[in-house]
């Protein structure tokens, strides 16, 4: 998502109350607001989603995709941001550029580590 573009967070919102177990609903919103106050306040672009088919794993797909965002995010000299929540997935996040920030976890919820980037 390039920068000045972000999720329709009422209509994520209203999903999330409609299909999330009411015994984890707290839990689950509680994580998007600490996900929400992890994005920087400087226009940035926000990698929300990559993904490879298993099929295709560990053949450089990742490499390829995330190579192909971030020279979008260099070329603009913005910053990128993503949140992992496959602790696998780390490395590959590093080997770009990315530096963990603090992760979160809130109740039963998987860790998820946001990650920042600077412009090359």
């Amino acid at each position: 998502m390039p920068p000045g573009v972000s999720p329709d967070e009422e209509k994520l919102s209203e999903v999330l109350y409609n299909t999330v177990m009411p015994s984890v609903r707290r839990d689950v919103f509680a994580t998007f607001e600490k996900m929400s106050k992890c994005h920087p306040s400087e226009p940035h672009w926000y990698l929300p989603l990559i993904g490879v088919d298993p099929a295709y794993q560990g053949k450089g797909q990742g490499d390829a995709l995330m190579s192909y965002a971030l020279h979008r995010c260099d070329r603009d000299q913005r910053l990128a941001y993503l949140e992992s929540t496959n602790p696998r997935n780390i490395s590959l996040y590093r080997r770009h550029g990315f530096e963990s920030l603090d992760p979160i976890q809130v109740g039963s919820s998987p860790t998820i580590v946001p990650m920042l980037r600077g412009p090359r």
